[in-house]
């Protein structure tokens, strides 16, 4: 396993700087990149790439609504991609399909059943896409932000992995190594719209 270390983290153990260390599964160079929003994935595409790995985006959120909201953030992600020269899969947005995962689930709150299944749903979807492309890991953009549950994201993409096992998950915890602080920068420089939920009906509530 290949593993590449970043000197971001402000961290200290026994007086001695602790080096924030990314483990890539394989030692994969090239790995899909499940993406919500331009935001959560500006300083996680730029991580890999200082780092000689290479992202394709992968822009599967059927979850968000309203449509106009869903193509201003594919765009932003588009626009991100596209100034770094990579390449960005426009999944299908399916979000009836996507309401019907959730039935039952419409009243749960934040962090609760339904984002699980939500991620599950989603993840499934890179994993799949995955296989059928040639890529051997996914990671997400999701555990990027402090409003989501990371136990959950690693529970989601540890059943994507059970259902395609061609496919590697890699658990990485994206808030660490000076990521959020570099998001932020990142936001500022390109103008990136933030949204303000989620992306679910649900959410806005």
């Amino acid at each position: 396993m290949q593993i590449y270390r970043l000197f971001f983290e402000k961290t200290y153990l026994c007086g001695v700087k602790k080096p924030f260390v990314i483990e890539v599964p394989g030692g994969a160079t090239q790995v899909l990149l499940h993406t919500c929003c331009a935001p959560c994935s500006s300083a996680i595409v730029e991580c890999l790439m200082k780092h000689g790995i290479t992202p394709t985006i992968y822009y599967f959120n059927p979850n968000i609504y309203p449509r106009e909201e869903y193509d201003i953030r594919k765009n932003e992600c588009s626009r991100y991609a596209k100034s770094l020269g990579l390449e960005i899969i426009d999944a299908d947005y399916d979000h009836e399909g996507w309401l019907q995962e959730m039935k039952g689930l419409e009243q749960e709150p934040e962090r609760g059943p339904r984002c699980l299944r939500c991620f599950k749903y989603r993840l499934l979807k890179t994993a799949q896409y995955a296989r059928d492309h040639g890529f051997s890991v996914i990671t997400t953009t999701l555990a990027s932000s402090r409003w989501k549950s990371l136990e959950q994201i690693e529970e989601a993409g540890r059943f994507a992995e059970s259902q395609v096992p061609e496919v590697t998950f890699w658990a990485q915890n994206w808030r660490k190594g000076g990521l959020s602080e570099r998001r932020i920068q990142i936001i500022k420089e390109f103008g990136f719209y933030n949204q303000q939920y989620c992306g679910c009906e649900f959410s806005m509530r």
